[in-house]
């Protein structure tokens, strides 16, 4: 699967991604701006709005309409979808590429709309099936695994319990910092063998596949806050 930052084809994003929050802080003080640097857990990615936005939702119940069973059920309806030779082509990376998130990673980490269009999308993934549920403002959108995390963990929503219908977050080194993640998708279940169920987009040959993960590679949980 591709690698992240999102745009690891562009040489400035590269940089950037090297040189870690020192150079990133500078440009876009608002946002958390690297991977690279510890510092940057002191940052909250989401801005005040999106803030404000998820906990009036966890405040006002009737804005929770999403089961986890709905998101899990279009998730896998999705499985087979596959990206192109070019690492695109797929309707996650073209509606996020068109999407008001877009304008918004793009101020945070470069870029231009055109380049989601064959970058990484396994959050892209996650945030698509929460759009097109209704359960955005549970689930996040974004196209940089990290920053993902970093949102759900602003809102005190990320932790280590295995959920259905939680956003799981991967480090192939099995390392525990959200800023080695590299992957996302969704839990299933929990296997009680040291696995879980999930599916996931940008994975196996680019593609969304139930896959089966040891919990020794997960980082951490985002948590949704589902209908009941």
């Amino acid at each position: 699967m591709a690698k992240h930052p999102i745009f690891a084809a562009n040489k400035i994003n590269i940089a950037r991604a090297a040189l870690g929050a020192t150079v990133l802080a500078a440009a876009f003080t608002a946002h958390v701006t690297g991977a690279a640097s510890a510092a940057t857990d002191k940052q909250p990615v989401a801005s005040k709005a999106e803030q404000a936005g998820i906990k009036a939702a966890a405040t006002d119940k009737t804005k929770i309409n999403v089961t986890a069973a709905q998101v899990l059920a279009l998730a896998k309806s999705q499985v087979g979808t596959s990206e192109n030779a070019a690492g695109g082509g797929t309707k996650y990376q073209q509606w996020y590429a068109n999407s008001q998130r877009a304008a918004e990673t793009i101020a945070r980490d470069g870029g231009s709309r055109a380049h989601y269009l064959n970058a990484a999308w396994c959050a892209m993934f996650v945030s698509w099936v929460g759009e097109q549920t209704g359960a955005r403002p549970q689930v996040g959108w974004d196209a940089w695994t990290v920053a993902h995390a970093k949102w759900f963990k602003a809102n005190n929503r990320f932790g280590t319990d295995v959920r259905p219908g939680a956003v799981v977050f991967f480090s192939w080194n099995g390392s525990k910092d959200i800023s080695d993640i590299k992957h996302v998708g969704f839990v299933v279940k929990d296997n009680q063998d040291g696995t879980i169920s999930t599916i996931e987009g940008n994975t196996g040959n680019g593609k969304v596949e139930e896959r089966t993960r040891p919990k020794s590679q997960v980082v951490g949980y985002g948590y949704p806050e589902y209908a009941a």
